[in-house]
């Protein structure tokens, strides 16, 4: 039971690591198809070869992308100053290397927010009022400055040699033949939601620095190939039962179409030999890109073969194509034997995951929705999918069940989210696949959670939402406040007096009261305003209380008698025109 727990930690700690390396990549791919897309275009070699055009390139290649990735990775930590530090920092060591600093960034834009986060959480209940501003923009300045030092004499050198030795290694794979054999590991591993972890922080960074040299990279092909999984899906569609062939003809298009290669892994783990299937095309295919010189200008994301052909050079074209048709065709051949070969009657998809589900939570004494922290089941105001990267599969599964919603009468928002952008939100409801739960827990643990096996086909939704229809209707009274109050449903009439108010950091509060008290001043309105932590609140009738919002619940607890305003952000918050004005009225 132990060693099971251990594995079970080991695998939450890998694939956080790999979602923290991926999170950095993902929101900025539009970054990295811009830049294929002008390469494909516009180099000497292109469709539309043009000098002028073309000397974008390197300048996006060397500065531009890295410093996206940095800018997130310190955004990740800690908001919009780390995402100032992270990037400065980065710049150290993109100056001090001759190679794309894709993975020094990777390290410097968390390591620069981590900087300012520990500098804040020391500095800035010690800082004197009216001083906020210079403290906050010279600290991070004079960190950024530290760490670009570090960067450009100490970290770059060493990324850029590790780089080197990546590289060389991964040439001499290639030149061994052995490359198709890294699918072994890949596709199992990407069925165990470590896929973006893979791509992004791995393959690609090296796949770009191939590409910058030769014009392409196969290495952008080894886990985007939607061979194998389409494979797995035709296989179902022609041979499967119930549910799982009824429903594979729209996963096909979701995954081969759409790059939502998630959709067929609950196909591959209800069937735990298919990772037989998988591993063979993804082999074959590999062997087949090698064999016939086929690669990608930048990286396919999603992994659509619209997306795939658009990275396409001329010259790969047929050898892409054949890459594909060939992993498709093998996963196809061996899912098939696996598929025909299984004679045992609980074929169907949905009654495989509603018993499994049902059987776990009988055996933990618990309703057929598997719930944690149940008893906050009445307090939900949003729904939330989390899953690796937020983007796929989440996506996916929050449009199904916001249809439910919807149909239910129901006015609860449903969205989805990356596990490593959740907030702990008591009033929220987690829907999250079991495989990623222990991390989605550790990131919102006072949130409720409902596991699923599948995104796209739970039979959990239905029983969602009827407990959410059953809740009693004074439930919404316990929800939190929203920007919707700064829009005129709560009462400024009876307020004198504006109080920011802060649970741990004051920095924000601080900032936010500086900028409102100039709104009021422009505007010949007096009311004071005060920085207050949440623990030493009066509960004052008179009082405006502008809080974040993941703190309002308890700026609320303690002082109920208050106007409560929440704010998304209190430092750049557009939301404070619209204070001045019902102040006013």
């Amino acid at each position: 039971m132990e060693a099971t727990r251990q594995k079970s930690g080991l695998k939450a700690k890998v694939q956080r690591l790999g979602s923290h390396l991926s999170g950095m990549v993902m929101p900025n791919i539009g970054g990295f198809i811009a830049w294929g897309v002008i390469t494909a275009l516009f180099i000497p070699d292109g469709y539309f070869p043009n000098e002028n055009l073309a000397s974008l390139v390197s300048p996006m290649l060397t500065y531009l992308l890295p410093l996206l990735i940095a800018y997130t990775g310190g955004s990740m930590v800690h908001g919009q100053r780390g995402a100032v530090v992270g990037s400065i920092a980065a710049m150290g060591v993109i100056v001090g290397s001759d190679v794309p600093m894709f993975i020094g960034a990777m390290m410097m834009g968390p390591l620069g927010g981590w900087c300012i986060k520990k500098f804040d959480d020391a500095f800035q209940e010690k800082i004197k009022a009216g001083f906020e501003m210079l403290v906050n923009n010279f600290s991070s300045g004079l960190i950024g400055f530290a760490l670009a030092i570090i960067g450009y004499y100490a970290i770059g050198p060493v990324v850029e040699g590790a780089t080197h030795l990546m590289a060389a290694g991964v040439e001499s794979i290639i030149n061994m033949h052995l490359l198709p054999l890294a699918n072994v590991f890949i596709e199992p591993a990407k069925i165990l939601f470590l896929n973006n972890a893979i791509n992004h922080g791995i393959l690609t960074p090296l796949g770009i620095e191939q590409a910058a040299e030769a014009g392409k990279s196969i290495l952008f092909l080894l886990e985007a190939n939607p061979g194998p999984g389409l494979g797995i899906l035709l296989a179902f569609t022609l041979f499967g039962k119930g549910a799982a062939k009824s429903s594979a003809p729209g996963a096909i298009i979701i995954q081969f179409l759409g790059g939502i290669h998630e959709i067929y892994f609950p196909y591959v783990m209800m069937k735990p030999l298919l990772f037989l299937a998988v591993m063979a095309g993804g082999v074959a295919g590999t062997f087949t890109f090698q064999l016939l010189g086929a690669g990608l200008r930048a990286a396919a994301s999603p992994g659509s073969i619209i997306a795939i052909m658009a990275m396409t050079p001329p010259d790969a074209i047929f050898a892409n194509l054949a890459g594909i048709a060939v992993g498709c065709a093998v996963s196809f051949f061996v899912a098939m034997i696996i598929i025909k070969s299984d004679h045992s009657e609980e074929d169907d998809l949905a009654a495989n995951q509603a018993a499994m589900a049902d059987a776990k939570a009988q055996s933990k004494g618990q309703n057929a929705v598997k719930t944690e922290n149940q008893e906050m089941f009445g307090n939900i105001n949003k729904i939330i999918f989390a899953c690796d990267a937020g983007m796929g599969s989440s996506a996916m599964g929050a449009s199904v069940l916001r249809d439910k919603v919807k149909k239910a009468g129901l006015t609860l928002p449903v969205s989805n989210s990356a596990i490593n952008n959740l907030n702990d939100d008591p009033n929220a409801l987690i829907v999250t696949q079991e495989e990623l739960h222990e991390r989605a827990s550790q990131k919102a643990p006072n949130a409720t959670f409902v596991q699923v096996e599948n995104f796209m086909n739970s039979p959990r939704y239905d029983e969602i939402v009827n407990r959410l229809s059953e809740e009693p209707t004074d439930a919404t009274e316990e929800k939190p406040l929203t920007d919707d109050v700064v829009q005129g449903v709560a009462d400024y009439s009876k307020a004198d007096h504006v109080i920011f108010a802060y649970d741990q950091v004051k920095g924000s509060a601080n900032m936010g009261a500086t900028i409102l008290k100039k709104l009021l001043k422009d505007n010949g309105m007096n009311y004071p305003v005060t920085v207050v932590a949440i623990k030493d609140l009066a509960d004052e009738t008179n009082a405006l209380v502008i809080t974040n919002n993941d703190e309002t619940i308890k700026a609320e607890q303690q002082a109920p008698s208050a106007t409560h305003v929440p704010l998304s952000d209190l430092v750049a918050s557009e939301k404070y025109d619209r204070v001045v004005q019902n102040l006013r009225k």
